[in-house]
């Protein structure tokens, strides 16, 4: 394992986002096209691997997550992604991190 400093940790952005909207990313088995609000003017659009997890995509709608937020943007497949979801698994199974009470979208995590 390869530890970083505090210093570098603390440069990581964690906000809560409400997610959307969800749509499935053509020609891609895994990936899914999140609209997230973080409380900005804007939805963020969030491009994730999570597609396999999930049977039944609209569930995600209304979820509240941790996201990365101050990731540079990067394209996949053709989509831009502004942001990362944060998610845990194990060899058999699967869960995505949510608070435990409703929380303000754009709530930083401290």
């Amino acid at each position: 394992m390869e530890r970083i400093s505090y210093d570098d940790f603390a440069k990581v952005e964690i906000k809560i986002g409400t997610i959307k909207s969800v749509e499935v990313v053509p020609e891609a088995d895994r990936l899914l096209k999140l609209m997230v609000d973080f409380g900005e003017e804007e939805l963020r659009q969030i491009v994730s691997g999570i597609r396999t997890h999930f049977t039944d995509i609209e569930s995600l709608v209304g979820l509240q997550c941790p996201f990365i937020t101050n990731l540079e943007p990067r394209k996949i497949k053709g989509l831009i992604s502004d942001g990362m979801i944060l998610a845990v698994s194990t060899e058999d199974s699967f869960s995505l991190l949510v608070p435990q009470v409703p929380i303000t979208s754009g709530a930083k995590a401290k």
